[in-house]
C-alpha cells in the first residue's frame, strides 16, 4: 500500500493523542539533539549537518513514512561510510551519492522490494552492525584521549585511524581523559537515577561546565569547528557525469544499508507497539529524506532504532510525535545552536562510545558464535572483519556469498 500511515492515523486522532505526542516529540529531540551533532563529527562533517539531517530527514520520512513510531535522522551505520565519501570526494559528492541513493530507495520502494529484508540472514546483519560500533569505537580514541597527529596525516580508513592513534599515543592529554571519563562515568550511570533526562544531555552540561570553569587545555567544538546559528538552506549539488560515476558505488552502499536499518527499525517497533508497517512506503519515505537532506546540506538518514524506542516508551503512537521532534530541533538550530561549540570533544567521544556499545550486539555474536553453526559462525566472523578492515561493501557482499555457498552445502548434506 503507497499510503503514508500519518494519513491513517490521522483519521481518528484524538486531543489526548496529540499531547502524547507532543510530549513525546519534545522529549526525542532532546535526546536526538546531542546524538546528532557527535554523529556528524564523527560522520567528518560539521554539527550542523547532524541537525539539518535530523531536520529534513526527520520531517519527511515521519510525513511519508510507513510507520506510526519511526524516528529518522543520522545514524551511527552511516558513520564511517559517509566519513569516507567526504574526504575522498568532498560534500559535493557526497550529497549527489545521498540524493542517487534516496531516488534507489524510492525505486525500491515502487518495485515492492520491502520485504526481500526479511530473506538478508541474522548473521550478516549481526556482524556488520558489530564491525561498525568497533570502527566507531576506534575512531574516537584520539578525541577522548586528546591525542595530537601531526600535520599532514591521512587517517580515513579505520586502520588507518589505529595505527596512527598508535603512533601517537605519546601525545595523550590526561585532561581530555578525565573530562572524558567522566562524563562516560555519567552516561553510564545516569540511566539508573532517571529514564526522564537523557544521560548525553547530562554528559554535555557537565562537560562545558568542566572545562569552562577550570579553563583546562581541552579540545571544544568551536575549537575545530565554526557553527552559526540558522536553518538550513538549499544547495544544489554539483551535476556532472563523471561524478555520478564516482559516488554511484557509495549511492548503492547507502540506500542499501538505509533500507536494511530502516526496515528493522520498523520491525523493532512493531513488536514493541503491536502494529504493522509497510514497507514499501517507508522505502519510498527513507528516499524523499535522503533526498531533502543532501538538497539542504545534510547528510544520509534512516531509521534510528534508540530514538524510534525512545518514542515508543514516552508514549509517542503516530507519526506526529516525529514531526514535533523535527520541529523542535529546527527551533533549537535556529536559536541555540552557538553554544554547541562549547561542547568538549571527549565529552561527544564519550556519547560515541556508548552508542557503539549499545549497537554492537555482543550478546548475539556470542551466542551465534557458541551455539550457531560452523557455516553461519564463518559467515559472522568474516563480515565483521571485513567491516573492520576494509569497508561494508566488501563486507556485505562477501557475507551473502558466502551465506549463498554454505546454505548450498548444507542442503547437499540434507539430501544425503
Amino acid at each position: 500500500m503507497f499510503k503514508p500511515m500519518l494519513f491513517t492515523c490521522l483519521k481518528n486522532y484524538s486531543l489526548k493523542q496529540f499531547v502524547k505526542d507532543l510530549v513525546s516529540g519534545l522529549i526525542v529531540a532532546i535526546i536526538a539533539l546531542p546524538l546528532s551533532i557527535a554523529l556528524a563529527l564523527a560522520s567528518g562533517v560539521g554539527p550542523e549537518q547532524g541537525l539539518y539531517t535530523a531536520v529534513l530527514a526527520g520531517f519527511l520520512i515521519s510525513f511519508f513514512g510507513g510507520s506510526t513510531v519511526q524516528i529518522a535522522g543520522p545514524t551511527a551505520a552511516f558513520a564511517t561510510i559517509v566519513a569516507g565519501i567526504v574526504a575522498t570526494k568532498g560534500m559535493s559528492g557526497l550529497a549527489l551519492a545521498t540524493i542517487m541513493a534516496g531516488i534507489l530507495l524510492i525505486l525500491m520502494g515502487v518495485l515492492k522490494l520491502g520485504g526481500l529484508i526479511k530473506y538478508i540472514p541474522n548473521t550478516i546483519t549481526t556482524g556488520f552492525t558489530a564491525g561498525i560500533a568497533v570502527t566507531i569505537a576506534i575512531g574516537q580514541i584520539k578525541d577522548f584521549s586528546g591525542i595530537t597527529f601531526p600535520a599532514g596525516t591521512i587517517a580515513i580508513e579505520t586502520m588507518d585511524k589505529l595505527k596512527a592513534v598508535i603512533a601517537n599515543f605519546g601525545t595523550i592529554n590526561l585532561w581530555a581523559v578525565l573530562v572524558g571519563g567522566i562524563s562516560l562515568a555519567i552516561l553510564i550511570i545516569w540511566p539508573k537515577i532517571s529514564k526522564t533526562i537523557p544521560g548525553s544531555l547530562i554528559a554535555v552540561i557537565v562537560g562545558i561546565v568542566i572545562v569552562k570553569l577550570t579553563g583546562i587545555p581541552v579540545n571544544t567544538i568551536g575549537d575545530l569547528y565554526t557553527i552559526t546559528a540558522g536553518l538550513p538552506r538549499f544547495v544544489m549539488p554539483e551535476l556532472s557525469g563523471s561524478l555520478m560515476l564516482q559516488v554511484l558505488p557509495d549511492a548503492f552502499t547507502i540506500a542499501i544499508l538505509a533500507g536494511i536499518e530502516s526496515l528493522l527499525s520498523c520491525v523493532v517497533a512493531d513488536n514493541m507497539v503491536d502494529s504493522q508497517h509497510r514497507p514499501n512506503m517507508e522505502l519510498i519515505a527513507q528516499g524523499i529524506g535522503n533526498i531533502g537532506s543532501a538538497l539542504f546540506g545534510g547528510i544520509p538518514a534512516t531509521g534510528a532504532i534508540a530514538r524510534t524506542a525512545a518514542n515508543i516508551k514516552s508514549g509517542g503512537r503516530t507519526p506526529v510525535a516525529g514531526i514535533v521532534h523535527a520541529i523542535v530541533l529546527a527551533l533549537i538550530l535556529a536559536v541555540l545552536m552557538p553554544f554547541a561549540a562549547w561542547i568538549p570533544m571527549p565529552t561527544i567521544a564519550a556519547i560515541l562510545f556508548i552508542v557503539a556499545y549499545n549497537m554492537c550486539q555482543w550478546r548475539p555474536f556470542v551466542k551465534i558464535c557458541r551455539t550457531g553453526p560452523k557455516g553461519d559462525i564463518a559467515v559472522l566472523v568474516i563480515t565483521f572483519v571485513l567491516t573492520v578492515v576494509f569497508n561494508l561493501v566488501v563486507a556485505i557482499g562477501a557475507g551473502i556469498v558466502l551465506a549463498f555457498i554454505f546454505k548450498i552445502i548444507a542442503k547437499k548434506k540434507e539430501k544425503k
